[in-house]
């Protein structure tokens, strides 16, 4: 098993920060921060597909406030899920609304998942949320979002 150091604590006053560790520096960076849960949580979850789409691990720690200190919250549970890109046309081949749309929902369920503080999905998950996104409209899809979002408790 990989050993590494532990998340430092960020400086200065408590406040939201996604912190990602770097294998090669043997260091933790900060990644993304704000007085806002929501924000950060949505910047870990694409930082993460994107490192997870190049093929490397992902390990990251996510500090915030809580009593006025520094707390360190869990974050889900490292999978090698790598996140299939959303399909793109060609360029002589115009996007269709429906296209359109089907990406359209499918980044409104993803948000609404960040929201929910699960952004680190499995293979299953990512071919749940595909089904979801072809079988529901975008109305159903933005109500599913606002219940993620309200279980997340960043409204």
């Amino acid at each position: 098993m990989e050993s590494r150091p532990e998340s430092p604590q960020p400086q200065g006053a408590p406040r939201w920060v996604a912190m990602f560790y770097r294998p090669a520096a043997d260091s933790w960076r900060t990644a993304a921060q704000s007085p806002h849960r929501s924000p950060v949580l949505y910047a870990l979850g694409e930082m993460t597909r994107a490192v997870r789409a190049r093929g490397d691990e992902v390990t990251v720690a996510l500090w915030g406030p809580k009593d006025g200190a520094w707390h360190r919250y869990d974050a889900p549970q490292q999978q090698t899920a790598v996140s299939r890109p959303d399909p793109e046309p060609s360029p002589d081949e115009p996007a269709t609304l429906a296209e359109r749309m089907t990406g359209r929902r499918h980044q409104v369920l993803m948000a609404g998942l960040t929201n929910a503080g699960l952004y680190d999905l499995s293979p299953e998950d990512d071919t749940t949320v595909q089904t979801l996104v072809e079988r529901l409209d975008e109305a159903a899809v933005r109500r599913i979002a606002d219940w993620l979002t309200a279980a997340g408790g960043t409204r």
